[in-house]
């Protein structure tokens, strides 16, 4: 441990308020003016400072409630459903019972507790009880365990970590917003393809090319051991022993994950909750994979609270489609942008865990005095 630091008990250098709800079925406790903030309001935010939320309780509302107002640069922690949500209140606020509200003492930095907290998520997650859902309890949060510098060094810290984190932000935006464009590229250079009239092209259906059929339905407990995929509207979740559709084949999601397409190269079973290509006419099976995946078939959605994607819709969509001959130049020229694609969604995604790490080793380093 550096010199000047001490090791404290969270209980002993802040104070933790518990939540509280009001009747929902009396009127008279909502709408107010007092702020009042739940663990899934908190997980829907980006910022760690909260200053509105989405519910207000009345003064008779948190007077006939445990909920209580704390202080703003509080830092409050969601303790169940789940553990570890995390904001800092820039205005009076209460919460509801699914959280802890820390209220720190005048040695206490509310950023320094809060990148603390940060840090230790999964420590805060361990110290939760409970059967239907953990829960971390008032008093096991006091018990744990903080190391604290002087006022002037949780300062500093802060003010390294404000900076660092600000540039990890950005760095993790501009990656996430790489990895959508990488996907965009492909799926904008199928679209461009498929919506222009290219020569020796001719205008069809797409019912008149190739037949579509819903797959069979088949729980856990009838399937037996083997090693035929079967393959549901998100991809293969199983195996059994029996093929009901033999390879290449081509599958797309038509409940659940709706449009999601699959090529498979050997013998399945197309599950229930998709669609197969039973017949291909003579048409390139990786060639209709490719123009499949171009269709935007989530404006077929024939299931309003269930979204759902039927046969009867697609085949008779009017397209343009090329000869054979085409169709295996242009199955080659997708299959090599999508293994491009792919290649750069690979960098994309080990930069963001590069960044998530860099994250994490910047909070240990923080908190051993190694800033």
């Amino acid at each position: 441990m550096k010199a000047g630091w001490e090791i404290k008990k969270l209980g002993d250098i802040s104070r933790v308020v518990n939540g509280g709800t009001p009747k929902t079925g009396v009127p008279e406790y909502w709408n107010g003016h007092h702020r009042w903030i739940t663990p899934a309001e908190m997980g829907k935010r980006s910022s760690p400072y909260v200053s509105e939320t989405e519910r207000r309780n009345t003064d008779s509302g948190l007077q006939n409630s445990s909920a209580e107002m704390l202080p703003p640069y509080s830092v409050i922690l969601s303790s169940r459903a789940p553990i570890g949500y995390l904001v800092i209140n820039l205005q009076p606020m209460a919460t509801n019972q699914g959280c802890k509200g820390i209220v720190p003492s005048k040695n206490l930095h509310h950023e320094f507790l809060y990148y603390y907290l940060s840090g230790n998520v999964d420590t805060l997650r361990s110290l939760g009880t409970g059967t239907t859902f953990k829960e971390l309890s008032g008093g096991k949060l006091k018990e744990v365990e903080i190391p604290l510098p002087p006022l002037p060094e949780q300062q500093r810290i802060v003010g390294i970590l404000d900076e660092a984190f600000e540039n990890i932000a950005l760095a993790t935006v501009n990656a996430e917003t790489n990895l959508k464009n990488a996907s965009a590229l492909f799926e904008s250079h199928l679209n461009d393809i498929f919506s222009k009239r290219g020569d020796g092209w001719m205008e069809t259906t797409i019912g008149e090319q190739i037949r579509l059929q819903r797959g069979f339905d088949i729980t856990k407990e009838l399937q037996r051991e083997g090693h035929v995929p079967v393959v549901s509207s998100g991809g293969i979740k199983s195996f059994h022993d029996t093929p009901m559709a033999r390879a290449p084949g081509v599958v797309i999601g038509r409940k659940g994950t709706l449009g999601k397409v699959f090529y498979l190269e050997k013998d399945y079973w197309p599950h229930d909750t998709t669609l197969w290509v039973k017949e291909f006419n003579g048409n390139l099976p990786r060639f209709v994979y490719h123009f499949l995946t171009g269709i935007d078939v989530h404006r077929l959605n024939s299931g309003a609270a269930n979204p759902a994607l039927n046969r009867n819709q697609v085949h008779p969509i009017r397209v343009f489609w090329p000869q054979i001959s085409q169709q295996k130049i242009l199955a080659t020229q997708f299959d090599a942008l999508a293994v491009e694609t792919q290649r750069l969604a690979s960098i994309y995604h080990r930069k963001l865990a590069a960044l998530d790490e860099l994250k994490k080793s910047l909070l240990h380093r923080a908190f051993t005095g190694q800033l």
